[in-house]
């Protein structure tokens, strides 16, 4: 076995001399062993002192309480196995970063793992672990998904990557929502309409179109994410660079190096519903437009329905839905998204991924036939239906 000391200060020979001591000491964590080395102070090297844990890694890593830094290579042969070794307490300048250093060295472990380097990752999630934002967790995520060709190709999208490493069960919940919401939709509009149904068909076929589209980005946008979003430049505006650093979701569970305050959360349901406001004004345009053309149609093939039916109003329709989303869609989808699954349903059943699946299409379900029902009564209320 052989090993290797690389520190980062420079010192004569006669300072390295000066080690006094080699004590073991225990760690927090009972189950990896820890050796502490303790270098006095001197006219070259300050005072400081490493600390090791023993991990299953072919080399090892010392983190000093300085800025020092001692790395440690060993053989085949060496201490039992393989082993890492993180920094003592801050005694430093940097103390104060403990907890994102921390995380840093827990997501290179897991790299090291597998023989991966932070160079082999996209510039974002690399730039993210640098940064002490990304926990162990997330990196073995992203290190399993990427084992897919389909989700290595999904991955190299900004959005779905942020969400799909917050929430492997966020494709799955974008397909049965659209799926289900067509269904759901038009049962709600049938038990509203009941015997008027199939004469009001235009509006039912108008409302399943505006579903479509507006379901998948109901999912999409208050999907709790992992930030992995570069800061803006020095030149952007202090709004723009507010909404910039609020959550996707304004309940989701802040990761470590990445904590969002109240009134970050406050923006992030300002901010979706903004977006919300336009995705549902563009939606109902085209549903709207598509409703009026069956009406027409109608109008030529039937000539006695000519007076019985009207053109749905375009704006007005288009206006109310996107304040609709704006309101009721963005609060049911936030606090489902945030609250229900990643807060509650999550933890429980984070082992059971059947059960987990089964819960999250039955709430959802649910939620997407009581927008039905509000929906309906909303478009009434304002008289646009």
């Amino acid at each position: 076995m052989s090993i290797a000391f690389c520190f980062s200060p420079s010192f004569s020979s006669s300072s390295s001399s000066n080690l006094t001591s080699f004590s073991s000491s225990s760690l927090p964590s009972p189950s990896f062993p820890s050796l502490r080395l303790s270098l006095p102070s001197s006219p070259f090297v300050p005072s400081s002192s490493l600390s090791c844990h023993r991990r299953n890694l072919p080399f090892v890593l010392y983190t000093s309480s300085s800025s020092s830094t001692v790395t440690v290579s060993t053989g085949d042969g060496g201490i039992g196995g393989d082993n890492y070794y993180s920094g003592g307490g801050g005694g430093g300048g940097d103390g104060g970063n403990d907890g994102d250093d921390n995380e840093k060295n827990e997501a290179i472990l897991v790299l090291a793992e597998v023989g991966r380097s932070l160079e082999s990752l996209p510039k974002d999630l690399a730039a993210a672990i640098k940064d002490g934002k990304i926990p162990a967790s997330v990196v073995s995520r992203f290190l399993e998904l990427e084992k897919s060709g389909f989700y290595r190709w999904l991955l190299q999208f900004g959005g779905f990557k942020e969400r799909i490493l917050a929430d492997d069960l966020f494709l799955f919940k974008v397909l049965f929502e659209c799926c289900v919401g067509v269904l759901a939709k038009t049962a709600a509009e049938y038990e509203k309409r009941r015997e008027k149904f199939f004469h009001e068909l235009e509006f039912v076929v108008a409302d399943v179109v505006m579903a479509i589209f507006a379901d998948f980005m109901l999912v999409y946008l208050p999907a709790p994410t992992v930030s992995l979003r570069p800061p803006l430049g020095i030149n952007a505006g202090s709004i723009a660079k507010f909404f910039h650093n609020c959550p996707d979701n304004a309940f989701q569970v802040a990761l470590s190096g990445t904590p969002y305050s109240l009134i970050q959360r406050v923006g992030a349901i300002l901010r979706n519903g903004s977006k919300l406001f336009v995705v549902g004004t563009t939606s109902s345009l085209i549903g709207t437009s598509v409703t009026n053309a069956l009406i027409n149609a109608k109008k030529a093939v039937d000539k006695s329905s000519a007076g019985e039916v009207e053109n749905v109003p375009i704006v007005s329709t288009s206006v109310g839905y996107g304040v609709y989303m704006a309101v009721s869609s963005n609060l049911r989808y936030q606090i489902l998204a945030g609250i229900i699954e990643q807060r509650f349903l999550e933890p429980l059943l984070h082992q059971h991924k059947l059960i987990l699946s089964a819960l999250c299409f039955a709430v959802r379900t649910g939620n997407t036939y009581l927008g039905s029902l509000l929906w309906v009564d909303y478009a009434r209320w304002i008289g646009v239906q």
